[in-house]
C-alpha cells in the first residue's frame, strides 16, 4: 500500500516511539536514506554532534547534538538506542532557515562504559528524522581518563664537569589521554623558548647542550593529563669544574741560600662543586748560577749549617730504631698470652630432640639437662602474703609443668644457654626455619592452661594467651618473633601501606579454645573515612591472605581488631604470621613519621655528619635506629618529632638552614634533599635517613648552631632548632633510653596477669548472665569504652572473659586496678564488695 509522503514524519515517530517503549529490542543503525519522492534538500544536517570526551574520575559525561531540520533525534551507543526518559529534548526553529530544530542531550555514566568488555570502544552518535529521511551524526568515543602513579623511568641523579652535554631520561606513566611532561628546575618551570641551552626531546628527556655552573640544581619530571598531576623523583645535577694553574711568576731575586723561586696558583679556574684540584706543586725553587752564590756557598756560615742538619738526621734515626725495638717486644708478649682455641668451642654442647608422643602431638619436649636444678613447692601458685613480691617473677623461658596432687615443679635451665636451646628444638619443624635465629627480636615460653604473656621489650609487641586457651592436659612451647619488612616478602597492591610490623606467633596450627591477643603499634591516624584497613595472615603456602576487614568484622569469625591511636589488639583462635595493611581512601589519610636527628658523640676530624631519620612511629623502628646509632657511635642531639605524611604522591624534602660561614660550611651543593615519597609509603623500608655534612673551618670550632627543616610538599613540616657544643652536650642522650618492658619477656601463669584469678572468677561469674537492670557485662565494656564490640564479646561462652582479657593487654604492667575495681564496683551488684581489688590478693 503506498504512503503518502506527508504521513512519513509521523509514522517514523509513532514506530520509533513504540519501539523505545517496548521491549528494547536491539536495532541496527540506519543508514542516511531519502525518502522517495522527498525533497533531499530537506534532509536533517547536524549544527553541532558529538564528539570525543574523557570521563574523570565518577563524574557523568554530557553529549549533546543539534540538527535542522529535525522532527526526531535519539542516540545510539554501542549499536544499542538510549531509551528516550534519557534524553533531554530542546525544540527551536532555526534563525537562518526557518525550519524547525531540534537539540538532544544525554549523560553516560563510568558504569555504562566499564560494562563494554574486551578491545572494543564504548561510543554514542546521533540519528536525526525529518519527512525526507534520516542523518547519522559522526561517532563520539568515550574514554574513562587515568594517570598510573608509577613512571615508567625517572631521571637520575648525575655529576658532569662544565661544558659537558647533560640528558635526563623520563618516560611518564600510562595514561589517557597521554600525559604531557614539564620539567622543573629547582622547582621552577624549565621553558626551553626562553634558554636556547636547554631542549625537551620527543621521548620527554631533558638535554642540556653544554652544562652551566647554574645548571646546578634538583631537576624533577612531572606528568599531568586532565586526571591528576605525578612529579617523579627529583635528581639532583651537580656541575663541576677542575681547577687549572695559572701562569707562573717570574723568578725571585737569588737569595743567601743561592736558590730563587717563582710559583703559581690553582686559579685558571678554581675547583668547583667538587672538581678536582691542580695537580703538582705551586712553587718551584732552583739553584742560581751566578758568581755570587758561588762564592757565597763556600763560607764558613754555610758549612756550619749543613753540618748542624746532619746531626739532627742521625738523631732522628736513632730514635726510629729504639721506638721499633720497643714495639717488638710488646708484641712478643701479647703472643705469648693467647689462650688455648679449646676455649671459644668448649661451652657448645649437643642437644638431643625427643621424639612427640602419639597422644599428644602438640606436646615439645626436649631430654632434660643433667646441669637443671629442680624446685619444688606445695600448694597453688599464689605467693605467700608476706613473701618479698606479690606474684611469682619467673626468670626468662622458666618452664612450667602441671603435676597431679597440686604439687608443681619449675625447672630452671642455663640463662646462658636458653636462646640456643630453644631454637635447637625447633629446628627440625617447618614453621620455624623462616624465623630469624637472632633472639633479640623473639621470645619464646612453655606455657599450659594457666596461660602467660610473651613480650618483645621496647617494642611494643606482646602476646597474651589468657587461662584456659590452651587445652588442659597439653603444653605448647610458643614464640613471638618481630620481622625485618625486607626479611619477609608482603606483597602490597596499589596505595596500600605497611602500617605495623611483622609479627609471627606460633606454632600455627596448635589448637586454642579462647582467643589470644596480639598486640602491636601502627603508625596509621585510624579514621574511617580515611582509610580501608585490613589484617593480613600469611597461610602455610607461603601467600598473604585478607583476614579482616576492620570496620566491618563478623563476630563469629577467628579474628578480631581493637583499633586505637597508636596500637592494635588483634583476637585470633589461629597462630600465624601478621600484619596491618592500610589503603588510603582520601588525601587526608596520614600516617605518623617519627623524625630524629642524630650526631657523632666524639668528632676527631674537621667533618661533622648529621643524620635525619623519618621512620614510622611505632616503638619498633625506633628500636632498630637507635641500636643502629649505638654501633655508629651516634648521640641524640634534639628532641624527636612526629611529622604526618600524606597520600599525596609529594615526596619528602630536608634541608639545612643559617650555618654560620665563619664557623662552619656546609658541603650540601643543592638547595634541599629528598626521599621518594614511594620509598616512605610504601613502609618496607626502614632506617631511611639523609646526611648533611659539615665542615669545621677550625678544629677548636665546638660550637654548633642552624636549622634543619623536614617538610612534604603540599603538606606538613618540621623545624629543628640546633644549639650546642658537639664536644660535652649530652643533654638529649637520655631520651630514648631502651626501658625494660615489664620485666622479663616470658611470664607464666598468675604472675602475666595483673588481675588476681580468685577475683577475676568472680567478676566473670557475676557479670556474664544477664542482667535486667543492665548491672551485666555490657555495662562493664561501657564503663571501659569497649561498647562498640559488643556483638563480638556476645559471640563468645564468657564475654566478660574477652572484656577482662583486653583489659589485660592493654593495660600490662601499668594497669590501675583501682580504676577497674571502681568500674566493677560501680556496677550496682549487690554483692560489688566481693569485686575489691588489691595487689596482695590473689
Amino acid at each position: 500500500m503506498a504512503v503518502r509522503p506527508g504521513l512519513w514524519p509521523a509514522l517514523l515517530g509513532i514506530v520509533l516511539t513504540a519501539w523505545l517503549h517496548g521491549s528494547g529490542a536491539q536495532q541496527s543503525a540506519t543508514v542516511a536514506n531519502p525518502v522517495p519522492g522527498a525533497n533531499p534538500d530537506l534532509l536533517p544536517h547536524f549544527l553541532v554532534e558529538p564528539e570525543d570526551v574523557y570521563i574523570v574520575k565518577n563524574k557523568p559525561v554530557l553529549l549533546a547534538c543539534k540538527a535542522t531540520p529535525a522532527t526526531q533525534i535519539f542516540f545510539k551507543c554501542n549499536g544499542e538506542w538510549v531509551r528516550q526518559v534519557d534524553h533531554a529534548i530542546e525544540r527551536s526553529t532555526d534563525d537562518g532557515s526557518g525550519l524547525p530544530a531540534m537539540e538532544v542531550r544525554i549523560n553516560v555514566s563510568r558504569q555504562q562504559v566499564e560494562k563494554v568488555f574486551g578491545l572494543e570502544e564504548y561510543w554514542c552518535q546521533c540519528v536525526a528524522w525529518s519527512s525526507s529521511g534520516t542523518t547519522k551524526s559522526q561517532k563520539a568515543y568515550i574514554r574513562i581518563a587515568y594517570l598510573r602513579k608509577n613512571f615508567e623511568q625517572e631521571p637520575l641523579a648525575k655529576e658532569v664537569s662544565l661544558e659537558q652535554g647533560i640528558v635526563l631520561p623520563c618516560r611518564p606513566p600510562e595514561g589517557i589521554p597521554p600525559a604531557e611532561v614539564e620539567w622543573l628546575r629547582n622547582e621552577d618551570l624549565v621553558d626551553p623558548s626562553l634558554d636556547p641551552n636547554v631542549y625537551i626531546t620527543r621521548e620527554h628527556s631533558l638535554v642540556v647542550r653544554q652544562a652551566r655552573l647554574a645548571d646546578t640544581a634538583n631537576y624533577t619530571c612531572v606528568a599531568k593529563n586532565i586526571v591528576a598531576r605525578r612529579r617523579s623523583a627529583s635528581a639532583a645535577v651537580i656541575v663541576y669544574v677542575d681547577g687549572s694553574w695559572s701562569p707562573w711568576s717570574k723568578w725571585s731575586a737569588c737569595g743567601l741560600d743561592c736558590t730563587h723561586w717563582r710559583s703559581r696558583e690553582c686559579s685558571d679556574p678554581a675547583p668547583r662543586n667538587g672538581g678536582e684540584e691542580c695537580r703538582g706543586t705551586d712553587l718551584d725553587t732552583r739553584n742560581c748560577t751566578s758568581d755570587l752564590c758561588v762564592h757565597t756557598a763556600s763560607g764558613p756560615e754555610d758549612v756550619a749549617l749543613y753540618v748542624g742538619l746532619i746531626a739532627v738526621a742521625v738523631c732522628l734515626l736513632l730514635l726510629l730504631l729504639v721506638l721499633i725495638l720497643v714495639y717488638c717486644r710488646k708484641k712478643e708478649g701479647l703472643d705469648s698470652d693467647v689462650a688455648d682455641s679449646s676455649i671459644l668451642t668448649s661451652g657448645f654442647q649437643p642437644v638431643s630432640i625427643k621424639p612427640n608422643k602419639a597422644d599428644n602431638p602438640h606436646l615439645l619436649t626436649i631430654q632434660p639437662d643433667l646441669s637443671t636444678t629442680t624446685t619444688t613447692c606445695q600448694g597453688s601458685l599464689c605467693p605467700r602474703q608476706d613473701g618479698p613480691s606479690p606474684k611469682f617473677q619467673l626468670a626468662n623461658g622458666h618452664l612450667l609443668s602441671p603435676l597431679g596432687g597440686g604439687r608443681h615443679t619449675l625447672h630452671h635451665s642455663s640463662p646462658t644457654s636458653e636462646a640456643e636451646d630453644f631454637v635447637s628444638r625447633l629446628s627440625t619443624q617447618n614453621y620455624f626455619r623462616s624465623l630469624p635465629r637472632g633472639t633479640s627480636n623473639m621470645t619464646y615460653g612453655t606455657f599450659n592452661f594457666l596461660g602467660g604473656r610473651l613480650m618483645i621489650p621496647n617494642t611494643g609487641i606482646s602476646l597474651l594467651i589468657p587461662p584456659d586457651a590452651i587445652p588442659r592436659g597439653k603444653i605448647y612451647e610458643v614464640y613471638l618473633t618481630l620481622h625485618k619488612p625486607e626479611d619477609v616478602r608482603l606483597p602490597l597492591a596499589g596505595c596500600q601501606t605497611l602500617l605495623s610490623p611483622i609479627v609471627s606467633c606460633g606454632p600455627p596450627g596448635v589448637l586454642l579454645t579462647r582467643p589470644v591477643i596480639l598486640a602491636m603499634d601502627h603508625c596509621g591516624e585510624p579514621c574511617p573515612e580515611s582509610w580501608s584497613l585490613r589484617l593480613k595472615k600469611q597461610s602455610c603456602e607461603g601467600s598473604w591472605e585478607d583476614v579482616l576487614h576492620l570496620g566491618e568484622e563478623a563476630p563469629s569469625r577467628l579474628y578480631y581488631c581493637q583499633l586505637e591511636a597508636g596500637a592494635c589488639y588483634v583476637f585470633t583462635e589461629q597462630l600465624g604470621r601478621f600484619a596491618l595493611v592500610g589503603e588510603a581512601l582520601s588525601v587526608a589519610a596520614t600516617k605518623r613519621l617519627k623524625l630524629l636527628l642524630f650526631a657523632p658523640v666524639a668528632c676527631t676530624s674537621l667533618e661533622y655528619n648529621i643524620r635525619v631519620y623519618c621512620l614510622h612511629d611505632t616503638h619498633d623502628a625506633l628500636k632498630e635506629v637507635v641500636q643502629l646509632e649505638k654501633q655508629l657511635g651516634g648521640q641524640l642531639i634534639q628532641e624527636p618529632r612526629v611529622l604526618h605524611f600524606k597520600d599525596s604522591y609529594h615526596n619528602l624534602r630536608l634541608s639545612i638552614h643559617d650555618v654560620p660561614s665563619s664557623l662552619w660550611k656546609s658541603k650540601l651543593l643543592v638547595s634541599y634533599q629528598e626521599i621518594p615519597f614511594y620509598h616512605i609509603w610504601n613502609g618496607t623500608q626502614q632506617c631511611l635517613h639523609r646526611t648533611f655534612t659539615l665542615e669545621r673551618v677550625s678544629p677548636s670550632t665546638s660550637d654548633l648552631a642552624c636549622k634543619v627543616w623536614v617538610w612534604q610538599v603540599e603538606g606538613d613540616g618540621q623545624s629543628f632548632n640546633i644549639n650546642f657544643n658537639i664536644t660535652k652536650d649530652t643533654r638529649f642522650a637520655e631520651l630514648l633510653a631502651l626501658e625494660s618492658e615489664g620485666g622479663v619477656p616470658a611470664l607464666v601463669g598468675p604472675s602475666a596477669f595483673k588481675i588476681p584469678f580468685l577475683i577475676r572468677q568472680k567478676i566473670i561469674t557475676s557479670l556474664d548472665p544477664p542482667c535486667s537492670r543492665g548491672a551485666d557485662w555490657r555495662t562493664l565494656a561501657q564503663k571501659l569504652h569497649l561498647d562498640s564490640h559488643l556483638s563480638f564479646f556476645a559471640s563468645k561462652p564468657s564475654p566478660t572473659a574477652m572484656i577482662l582479657n583486653l583489659w589485660e593487654a592493654r593495660h600490662f604492667p601499668n594497669g590501675n586496678l583501682s580504676q577497674l575495681a571502681a568500674a566493677v564496683a560501680g556496677l550496682g551488684q549487690p554483692d560489688a564488695g566481693l569485686f575489691t581489688v588489691s595487689e596482695a590478693e590473689c
